[in-house]
């Protein structure tokens, strides 16, 4: 059973910085594109950045040049830098990577999400 697992959320302040991983696990054949997404309060969910398996990256605006997302693929975990945090930052983080099963069968998967708060 192929899942991800979340971790890094918390409550920082303004400026400060937070790393997020997203841990795959399971029979696990070969990760490719991963992505991040946000969902705050009267929000809907947001594209926060997408990185590859060749680790071409893309951000949303809102977020580039100070979010950087990236991988380990010998770990099978994917991360999100983020630095200079702001209150808009705030929300529920959610993972997902397409993932293939030592079959080939290729699916997306969805971590459980981690809350990042923001606030002086």
């Amino acid at each position: 059973q192929v899942q991800l697992v979340e971790s890094g959320g918390g409550l920082v302040q303004p400026g400060e910085s937070l790393r997020l991983s997203c841990a795959a696990s399971g029979s696990i054949r070969s990760i490719y594109t991963m992505r991040w997404y946000r969902q705050s309060p009267g929000n809907e969910r947001e594209l926060v950045a997408t990185i590859a398996v060749s680790s071409s990256t893309n951000y949303a605006d809102a977020v580039k040049g100070r979010f950087t997302i990236s991988r380990d693929n010998a770990k099978n975990t994917g991360y999100l830098q983020m630095n200079n945090l702001k209150p808009d930052d705030t929300g529920v983080y959610y993972c997902n990577a397409e993932i293939a099963i030592p079959s080939g069968w290729k699916a997306l998967y969805w971590g459980q999400g981690t809350q990042v708060t923001v606030s002086a």
